[in-house]
């Protein structure tokens, strides 16, 4: 990769947050560590796949980390490899100019030996980023700094502390009376005078491949895990007389991980702070923005109004003078300008192309499309249908596989049976037609232009245009029926 290449900017979205993509022009190799299996989870999941904002954390560090446009990424697989090297091919797919491969680390012998498995993909005159997969609050201009303040004709190793009010867990960095950095703890070998450092380590590394190579060699497993620590590095490099650089970040939350389902809530509610704060900054209004949830990238118009209790799933796509009222589940839809949402609809894979009303209790499934000035009414359920301008179903139907023309009504409790137990059909439901409530329309069957299905009515042909159309049995009345039914009791 040139140097010009190395300079090209793109800008990555992930799970609502904005990575702005950073030249980089020294030749970088990143090496992400997610082969741990994070065994106070209690998941048969590795950590880095645990979600957060909708997604597998290890997908926000690698994508804060595409955003500096390295050269390489090499990501550090181990326990569950399979799924995890699943995420991390699809990631590399969307990836045009950065090589992404996964390596597998075969016995999970520590940070160091972790970062040992990938140095073989290095280049001797790269610079190397090592970057922990279980820290998905990490922007990538944090990591930016880091980078520029590299340099390896002056600096050994740089690396990102924070000051933790509660270091439990964490590597202590040790300094001298002069404030340089001299090594990095870890909690299990730390004294107890150690123990009482705030600085720790955030597990964020840079150093040039060569002497990284050098001190990963020289590195032991003399220690209470038993383990090759990535962090050994630091004293390995002052004792050859390097300097060793901390840059203090001033976010701690940035840098925070998760070892267990309760640490793991607590990045959640950091990341939906974050997400929610930055759509109101951009004009959502949200009455209750503690109530709303984030799950995925939610891109928003102007004068949108999202109430409380809303869930908002995959890739979201707001237009203008959008509604979402109490209690509503969107996962990946688009919405027209005007839309409004009723409360306690569930929308999955629907768009709106125009202004229009769904729910409340309306449940749109994939495939549903809603033309302007529809209605789709309350206990409405929709799937692969398509609804023209104006039609409505206001209330206690179900419309599948079905195309519904402009202005078409459709009465209470109308059903389209597409299934027959083997194979879908389709329905199609001509402009300004009017199906009558309790009727059953048996696909595949048309329904013509202007027609009037009767109510109660189970249409199994073709029904004319400018016809009513109506099946029933004739009406009977057995006088004294009551009262014959008493006698024969009698």
């Amino acid at each position: 990769m040139d140097k010009r290449a190395s300079q090209r900017s793109v800008a990555l979205c992930l799970a609502g947050s904005q990575y702005q993509v950073i030249d980089v022009s020294n030749p970088l190799h990143v090496i992400v560590l997610a082969a741990g299996e994070g065994k106070r989870m209690r998941s048969a999941r590795a950590k880095v796949l645990q979600p957060l904002g909708g997604v597998p954390m290890l997908l926000h560090v690698l994508s804060a980390a595409a955003a500096l446009k390295p050269s390489a990424m090499h990501v550090v697989i181990g326990f569950d490899a399979e799924s995890v090297r699943a995420v991390v091919d699809r990631f590399a797919e969307d990836q045009s100019n950065i090589d992404v491969d996964s390596v597998i680390q075969q016995q999970r012998l520590g940070t160091g030996h972790a970062v040992q498995q990938a140095m073989d993909r290095v280049p001797e005159q790269a610079q190397v980023l090592v970057l922990p997969g279980d820290m998905p609050l990490i922007q990538a201009a944090t990591v930016k700094q880091l980078v520029d303040a590299f340099d390896a004709s002056e600096t050994a190793l740089a690396l990102i502390s924070f000051i933790a009010p509660d270091p439990q867990g964490y590597g202590r960095i040790l300094r001298n009376a002069q404030n340089q950095v001299l090594g990095i703890r870890e909690q299990a070998d730390a004294s107890a005078e150690e123990a009482q450092i705030e600085e720790v380590n955030s597990g964020v590394l840079m150093a040039a491949a060569q002497p990284l190579n050098r001190w990963l060699s020289g590195l032991d497993n003399d220690n209470r895990q038993q383990e090759y620590y990535l962090t050994d590095c630091i004293g390995l490099a002052v004792a050859d007389g390097g300097t060793v650089q901390a840059e203090i970040c001033p976010d701690a939350d940035e840098l925070l991980g998760a070892n267990d389902p309760i640490q793991l809530a607590g990045l959640e509610a950091l990341w939906q702070q974050r997400s929610v704060d930055q759509l109101m900054r951009q004009g959502v209004r949200m009455p209750m923005p503690q109530s709303v949830q984030i799950r995925g990238a939610v891109h928003a118009g102007r004068d949108v109004t999202i109430d409380a209790g809303v869930i908002l799933e995959g890739s979201i796509t707001l237009g203008n003078d959008v509604t979402i009222s109490t209690g509503c589940v969107l996962r990946n839809c688009r919405l027209a300008d005007g839309t409004r949402i009723e409360p306690y609809s569930v929308l999955d894979g629907a768009e709106t192309t125009g202004a229009c009303v769904i729910g409340p209790f309306a449940r749109l499934r994939p495939g549903t499309r809603i033309a302007a000035d529809c209605k789709i009414g309350n206990f409405v359920e929709t799937k692969n249908a398509s609804f023209a301008r104006g039609a409505k179903a206001s209330h206690l139907s179900y419309v599948g596989d079905a195309e519904v023309g402009e202005a078409a009504n459709l009465g209470a409790g109308t059903i389209t049976c597409n299934y027959d137990g083997v194979n879908k059909h389709h329905t199609e439901i001509g402009a300004q037609a009017f199906i009558g409530s309790n009727s059953a329309l048996v696909a595949p069957v048309r329904i013509g232009e202007r027609a009037t299905i009767g109510a109660g009515s189970v249409i199994t042909r073709d029904a004319a245009d400018d016809s009513l159309t109506l099946t029933r049995a004739r009406q009977k009345s057995l006088l004294n029926w009551a009262k014959a039914q008493k006698d024969g009791k009698e």
